[in-house]
């Protein structure tokens, strides 16, 4: 081989090198992307489980068996959440969710990554659903929040639960 050959060689092989290296790097990121994405749709499935349970619940311990006429019979805002010894499982109304967290490490359902779910629920007023209200009102929001050590972002969602009653 001459040196002409030789060079040619040289300058083939540091392309090939510099191709290899690109197709790695755009494997590695299409799998960055991936688990991102399986990780977000885990995040907002563990997210809608929550609020459809919340949803499920009475919207008030004292609308849990009865009917409620008068904003006075509901829960004061400072005492949503679980009450007394009450915990997830025994949870009968909507915003015993206040406060809630869970991770799921634990949770040998999940196995590909641990999340954390938080929850807060409080009254808001039908013409500001953004902010929360130390009032009583028909209207209560759920938001929860999930995070993971395995996502960028934070997923959080909110729910809004109107208590209706017709006689």
């Amino acid at each position: 081989m001459n040196t002409g050959q030789m060079l040619i060689t040289i300058g083939a092989m540091m392309l090939l090198s510099l191709v290899l290296l690109r197709v790695n790097n755009n494997f590695l990121s299409t799998s960055t992307v991936l688990f991102e994405s399986k990780f977000g749709v885990l995040a907002v499935s563990l997210a809608t489980s929550v609020i459809e349970e919340a949803n499920s619940k009475a919207f008030d311990h004292n609308t849990d068996t009865n009917s409620v006429a008068d904003l006075t019979e509901l829960t004061p805002s400072a005492s949503l959440g679980p009450e007394g010894t009450e915990v997830y499982e025994t949870f009968n109304d909507f915003d015993d969710f206040d406060g809630y967290h869970r991770n799921t490490a634990s949770d040998t359902t999940i196995i590909s990554a641990e999340f954390d779910i938080d929850c807060v629920v409080d009254y808001i007023n039908p013409s500001n659903p953004d902010a929360a209200t130390t009032n009583r009102t028909w209207h209560k929001k759920i938001t929860v929040t999930v995070t993971s050590p395995s996502m960028q972002d934070t997923v959080r969602m909110s729910s809004i639960y109107s208590y209706w009653y017709f006689r």
